[in-house]
């Protein structure tokens, strides 16, 4: 009696797990899409063609720098969603005429639409700097003294092709999460 008590306890085992792996398969997209939103998908959308970035990675930005959180701010200062600094926001915001309010950019910051313009453009400008995304998204992390030093010593080439050799391992770590989320965001949301 026991050893039939144990088969069916295999058999209920197996044809569970049977189930979820083909639950898994068949909804394996919208549990990824649970995973990778697109919350704020209207102001990335007005941005990112505003701008001529790829809204998918702008979605890999921000789920990589605050998993859309709108409230984060690291250790370093870094704020909000697409986790600008400070002087960087009010750099970007002076050279491109979008108004901030520099007595309070924090507070700013902290607003979806406002670091989301600012974080697409300035993603704009390091991809029109740099002529691509792996040392735009390199410079966007370390900023651009720190890559222009790398690539005038050699130590990482000006095209991207070398990416792999970012001495930061922060850097070379985030470098790698955004273009991971980069590419899943394409292959979930293109062409639907």
């Amino acid at each position: 009696m026991t050893n039939l008590l144990k088969n069916k306890k295999i058999i209920i085992l197996i044809f569970s797990t049977i189930i979820v792996f083909v639950f898994c398969f068949v909804f394996k997209d919208v549990i990824l899409k649970m995973f990778y939103s697109k919350k704020y998908e209207e102001i990335v959308s007005i941005y990112s063609e505003k701008y001529s970035v790829d809204e998918n990675l702008i979605f890999a930005i921000i789920k990589a720098e605050s998993d859309f959180d709108k409230n984060v701010i690291s250790n370093k200062g870094a704020v909000g969603l697409m986790q600008l600094m400070n002087n960087t926001a009010k750099e970007v915001a002076l050279k491109n005429n979008i108004e901030i309010n520099s007595n309070n950019i924090t507070q700013e910051l902290l607003n979806p639409e406002k670091n989301i313009e600012i974080g697409t453009k300035y993603t704009e400008m390091m991809i029109r700097k740099y002529g691509n995304i792996q040392v735009a998204l390199a410079a966007y992390n370390a900023g651009t003294g720190t890559i222009d030093n790398w690539i005038e010593k050699g130590i990482i080439k000006a095209d991207g092709s070398d990416i792999e050799k970012i001495p930061y391992k922060e850097t070379n770590i985030y470098v790698r999460k955004i273009l991971r989320n980069y590419e899943m965001y394409k292959n979930l949301y293109t062409n639907i």
